[in-house]
């Protein structure tokens, strides 16, 4: 801009008392960010424990440092791992892309029609429900997605309804609970003196909980505690829900990876079901396909006839449209091409066998370590508990020492990620719980 025109320009900015762009930039910056914001009374929000856990981690300069915090599966070598059945599906969906056989429209409110009835079947088997199309289902935004377009569907539905969950629970399951404006109450979970299943005082619990209240129950590998009911404890559980009419809500985000069967991991949901109860699932692919960042889920509804079916359908459509309007394509074409593709979908088991099968060794090798050094106390619930996490029993201030000693990050509640346990790290591991326990 010539001088004569830079001049123009400035005298008429100075009548309509707009400063120069330098200037405004700079005073709009000073209105946003000092203390005559409007947004200045916005108070900060308490970090989650599990990022906050991860970013302490990510800060902390030392060489021997452990991250056993996340929930997320590592390889021996402490490293991400991208599933081989899921590389090769990108790499066939990279080709349909390009060929013009895929695009990036817009999926229907629900999801992906063929993805869903696909997870129903993974989760329910050939429960009758299945066949006689009487469940609901839409594509999520992973579990979280699901327990929360689950939680909203009750809060419309069945507003006075009290949500009953384990104590300890997921962090989560809390959050997501008040924010769809429900009321919660904790039923006994967890015995940390047998750290085992409290089955006596979760039943007593659950006895005072009124009919139409719904229970929040973890389908396998519990999150937190990785305590799961047997199957003669499922079966009470079973019994007391039809008994009280109580609607079990079932969070299932590690079917296949917490024994390595997906037949196994499901018996909670399918015993339910043959029973002919009605239920809402909430469904992960996170874990069990390691599409962490790609946010798969599905949300269901059990339901007893086709007109509730088609009404449950609709509403949760509903609720999904003015939340997010419809959710992303490419992982759940992922999720969708390993379950309907029976090659694919033996590769997939395959691969969940051996993440399962190194979790397990890595417990056995955990309490063969504390059995070498004579750790105080009992540890057998290291090999009893099942899953990613393992409850150690360890409390807050044995967790902070070991964090600053050692900069060994896991929740000051003594869960660990058994995933982030290794050959190369074990040993430091044991050394440092041991210390802790004799000296703290």
């Amino acid at each position: 801009m010539d001088p004569q025109s830079m001049n123009i320009a400035m005298r008429r900015l100075e009548k309509m008392q707009i400063a120069p762009k330098s200037e405004y930039v700079a005073d709009l910056g000073a209105n946003t960010c000092g203390s005559d914001s409007v947004f200045g009374k916005v108070p900060v929000a308490a970090p989650d424990k599990i990022f906050h856990t991860k970013s302490a981690y990510k800060a902390d300069p030392s060489p021997s440092k452990i991250n056993l915090g996340i929930g997320a599966f590592r390889t021996n070598e402490g490293k991400p791992y991208v599933l081989n059945i899921v590389k090769k599906v990108e790499a066939d969906l990279l080709a349909d892309t390009k060929s013009g056989k895929l695009n990036k429209e817009y999926l229907p409110i629900g999801g992906d029609a063929e993805f869903v009835k696909l997870s129903q079947k993974l989760i329910l088997g050939n429960s009758r429900c299945v066949g006689e199309k009487h469940v609901a289902g839409v594509q999520t935004l992973s579990g979280t997605g699901a327990l929360r377009i689950l939680m909203n569907f009750v809060k419309n539905f069945f507003p006075s309804a009290v949500i009953y969950k384990s104590n300890p629970t997921w962090g989560n399951h809390r959050k997501i609970i008040n924010k769809a404006g429900l009321a919660q109450r904790d039923y006994r979970y967890y015995d940390p003196s047998t750290k085992g299943l409290n089955i006596r005082g979760m039943l007593e619990d659950l006895s005072a909980a009124a009919p139409g209240s719904v229970v929040l129950l973890h389908a396998c590998a519990h999150n937190p505690t990785g305590v799961d009911p047997s199957p003669a404890e499922w079966k009470m559980i079973a019994d007391l829900v039809q008994k009280n009419q109580l609607i079990p809500l079932f969070d299932c985000a590690y079917q296949g990876y917490a024994t390595g069967s997906l037949t196994n991991d499901r018996f909670s949901v399918t015993m339910f079901a043959e029973r002919g109860i009605e239920m809402l699932i909430a469904q992960s692919y996170s874990k069990n396909m390691g599409l962490y960042g790609e946010r798969v889920g599905c949300a269901s509804v059990v339901c007893r006839d086709l007109e509730s079916t088609k009404a449950a359908n609709s509403q949760l459509r509903g609720v999904i449209r003015p939340m997010y309007s419809n959710p992303p394509k490419h992982g759940c074409y992922i999720a969708k091409r390993i379950l309907g593709n029976p090659e694919y979908f033996k590769m997939w088991e395959e691969e969940l066998k051996m993440m399962s099968d190194r979790i397990l060794e890595m417990r056995k090798l955990l309490k063969s370590e504390v059995d070498r050094l004579k750790t105080p106390g009992t540890w057998n619930h290291i090999m009893d508990q099942i899953g990613m996490f393992t409850y150690t029993g360890l409390n807050k201030d044995q967790v902070l020492y070991i964090r600053k000693k050692y900069a060994i990050y896991f929740l000051e509640s003594g869960r660990i990620s058994v995933a982030g346990l290794s050959t190369g790290n074990m040993r430091y591991f044991a050394e440092a719980m041991d210390d802790a326990v004799r000296n703290m």
